[in-house]
């Protein structure tokens, strides 16, 4: 069994409720609305008149901001936070604030319209709020400091396969739409019951008065309205201020990428009677109704209208009993912050018979419990002691293995370069092997080219004589290389020698293709001509 004592403020009024849970059975303790001029102490004594010294509170931050960023849902959850934070910073130098002096919180869900895109809603609050609400409630239990627009889901009677709205009209009006079971977006309207208290009070000098008469206040549809009684004489200061958040809503519903199947009204200016039918007179199309607590059965013994009036305190108290979002929490503290609290807190120790539990509180001021402490305080010190000596071994025995794997590793290394030395004395005999090989394969290949144009010359002057021209001499035939022959001849007729060139590619005795000739020289009656081709 837990507990927790919801408290939500606004400028003048601080609605608390203390919400007990056992197993799934949720149960209201305690509840009420108080108007203070003094925050401390309106808080201290709704702790004293509801007995919650020593349990959870929740409570609601104010002057949030709530922006909203695209990201691809292909990231992985480091590099999602570190777009995210890259975006945000930007966002502040554009709109030249400091970061650092801003605390921050955000959740993700799924674009309606775009499977393959995360939206981010991205909630900051400046610290020195955080720290304003800590030093006011310093001597008090303070577990969760949540924003109420994203806490209000967790009284919502939510249906997987509806996508709901809840208006949340309290100093401010916020707007908080949900798809499934998922926050998806939140709208801040800036028209809220500030304006209708502050233009009430002016004329009633009274907070209390101008609640009152708000909840006393009853608002006709278009089909009635002549009936202005003494209770609704404020209609005309109310009117304006519900006509311009139900038309902002209007907007906001249907700029949705998905229809809203319902509105749930809730908040300071929901006590209005009737302004569930005059929302949804304007609205048109989208049902309205007040928000009641999902686990708040309608009965004779339960005034439903007295619990609706004080929603966003059990919104608050669900959040610090571990429903709704667990992410937005701005007053996560580790074990290390929690040390001083659990030292100076009272100790409650439960004892059980088969009736009755009994409570004894014990203080940590008492001479018993100074022993106790002393006795923990010497335990630690043993396992802190043991917890060295043991730390000590280790690092000794890890450094000292450490050097045997190091000597094992040089070792290694050794053999591994004497491995690399012979395999480059291996290298270059392999390198010589190949050099040797190749010189002995060109001279055998030079001396079996020897042996095969061994006879070329007088088989070419064989193949010449059936066909050289009569007045044509051969001074000389050179076979300088392989198939390249050179031939000096002479005649007294230039063309007897061309003829004689034309013979000799004709009949292929030399390879036509090679077959060039120098230009004739005539010395006396003589013309010299040098012929150079290859043997076929």
């Amino acid at each position: 069994m837990s507990s927790c004592l919801g408290i939500y403020v606004n400028n003048n009024i601080i609605k608390y409720a203390k919400v007990k849970k056992e197993k799934d059975n949720i149960k209201i303790e305690t509840f009420g609305i108080k108007f203070y001029t003094d925050l401390k102490k309106t808080i201290d004594q709704i702790i004293s008149e509801t007995f919650s010294f020593k349990i959870p509170i929740s409570v609601n931050i104010s002057k949030e901001t709530y922006n909203y960023f695209s990201m691809s849902n292909l990231l992985n959850k480091k590099d999602l936070k570190k777009a995210i934070d890259t975006e945000f910073d930007s966002l502040c130098y554009e709109k030249k604030n400091n970061p650092n002096a801003l605390e921050t919180r955000y959740i993700l869900v799924n674009y309606a319209d775009n499977k393959d895109k995360i939206k981010v809603i991205h909630v900051s609050v400046d610290k020195m709020e955080i720290n304003k609400i800590l030093q006011t409630l310093e001597e008090c239990n303070v577990a969760n400091i949540s924003p109420l627009p994203l806490s209000i889901a967790n009284i919502a009677p939510i249906n997987s396969k509806e996508n709901i709205a809840i208006v949340n009209m309290e100093d401010l009006t916020t707007v908080t739409t949900i798809t499934g079971d998922k926050v998806y977006d939140v709208q801040v309207i800036e028209d809220g019951a500030k304006d209708v208290l502050k233009a009430i009070n002016e004329k009633e000098n009274s907070y209390t008065k101008a609640y009152e008469i708000c909840k006393n206040t009853t608002i006709y549809t278009m089909e009635v309205r002549d009936d202005y009684t003494d209770e609704n004489q404020y209609l005309s200061t109310i009117i304006p201020t519900l006509y311009s958040i139900s038309n902002k809503i209007k907007e906001i519903v249907n700029s949705q990428p998905f229809k809203i199947n319902k509105i749930y009204l809730t908040g300071t200016l929901s006590v209005i009677n009737n302004i569930d039918l005059y929302f949804e007179e304007i609205i048109n199309g989208v049902r309205c109704e007040i928000l009641k607590p999902f686990f708040i059965e309608d009965s004779p013994k339960n005034n439903i209208k007295d619990y609706i009036e004080v929603n966003s305190a059990i919104a608050l108290a669900l959040q610090g009993l571990g429903y709704g979002l667990g992410d937005v929490n701005f007053n996560k503290k580790g074990i290390t912050e929690r040390i001083p609290e659990l030292l100076t807190q009272d100790v409650t120790i439960g004892k059980k018979d088969k009736k009755t539990y009994q409570k004894k509180s014990v203080n940590v001021n008492s001479r018993k419990a100074k022993k106790w402490l002393k006795r923990v305080l010497t335990v630690v010190c043993v396992v802190l002691v043991a917890y060295i000596g043991i730390s000590t071994y280790i690092n000794i025995s890890t450094k000292d293995k450490k050097e045997q794997l190091d000597a094992v590793q040089k070792n290694v290394q050794e053999q591994i370069d004497l491995v690399d030395s012979d395999k480059a004395k291996v290298d270059s005999k392999i390198s010589e092997y190949k050099t040797m090989t190749d010189n002995l394969q060109n001279a055998s290949n030079s001396l079996t080219t020897n042996k095969s144009y061994k006879k070329v010359i007088p088989t070419l002057l064989s193949e010449i004589m059936y066909v050289i021209p009569k007045g044509v001499q051969l001074t000389s035939i050179e076979n300088p290389s392989d198939k390249k022959i050179i031939i000096n001849a002479q005649s007294t007729q230039y063309e007897q020698l061309a003829y004689f060139k034309t013979v000799l590619r004709s009949q292929g005795v030399l390879l036509p293709s090679s077959i060039v000739s120098s230009e004739a020289v005539k010395e006396g009656d003589i013309v010299k001509i040098v012929i150079e081709g290859e043997l076929p």
